[in-house]
């Protein structure tokens, strides 16, 4: 597994995370998680309660992504004496993702939206870890797209392991900075606010890396990209 894909697949995870129907929610994810309200523009809850269930959500989604990553590097070993062609199926669907996101493509279909609802009134770590899990089957369009290029990514990946690495490190991408937003969410709403504004337009450069990302694969150029940034690392 070289560096460039752990990087890609980390801020993949983080593009995810500030997508426009993911970010604007985490108020709402948070009072769900921990049984609060919101008032006095911030999320009333005692910090140890938001630190303990956010880590157990993020478990959660992350259970159900890395697995996703493992089915999808075990179906990349069954073509991998194709792999060229794999790569190329991959880049150009990481393209039409791509030009989905940057609003320059309005396909139906990868727009709709599946979520699980859940009725329970419980509220503890295992109930937050369900939601988590919950979260990753039912994501958002935007949060769809962009795990799917890391999944299309993973398929080329040489082993299962990889591939479970490679979801490791996105589910990172997306868990840290829901772990942190969720822990200032209990002093201000206003990060919420000020972020939303620029949503818009993190969508459209979202939607270009991912063009970038997906152009990389389907010229065969992201391997020599990892091969030339490979003499640069400090790990050998």
């Amino acid at each position: 597994m070289d560096n460039l894909s752990l990087f890609v697949a980390f801020t993949a995870g983080m593009l995810s995370f500030f997508s426009p129907c993911v970010f604007p929610l985490i108020p709402a994810y948070i009072a769900t998680l921990t049984g609060s309200t919101i008032s006095e523009n911030k999320v009333n809850v005692m910090k140890r309660t938001v630190i303990i269930r956010s880590i157990s959500f993020i478990l959660g989604f992350s259970f159900v992504f890395i697995i996703l990553g493992a089915s999808a590097s075990f179906l990349g070993q069954l073509f991998f004496e194709n792999r060229n062609l794999v790569e190329k199926i991959s880049g150009f669907l990481i393209i039409v993702f791509g030009l989905q996101m940057a609003g320059l493509l309005q396909l139906k279909f990868l727009m709709r939206e599946k979520r699980m609802q859940l009725n329970s009134t419980r509220r503890g770590v295992g109930h937050s870890l369900v939601i988590g899990m919950a979260f990753a089957f039912g994501w958002t369009p935007c949060v769809g797209i962009v795990l799917s290029s890391i999944l299309l990514l993973a398929a080329s990946v040489e082993t299962m392991g990889s591939g479970m690495l490679l979801l490791s490190i996105y589910s990172l991408g997306l868990g840290i900075p829901f772990f942190i937003v969720s822990f200032i969410l209990t002093y201000s709403l206003n990060t919420i606010k000020n972020v939303n504004k620029w949503l818009p337009k993190l969508s459209i450069v979202n939607g270009w890396i991912l063009i970038g990302l997906g152009l990389l694969l389907f010229t065969g150029q992201f391997q020599r990209l990892s091969a030339w940034l490979a003499q640069f690392s400090f790990i050998s």
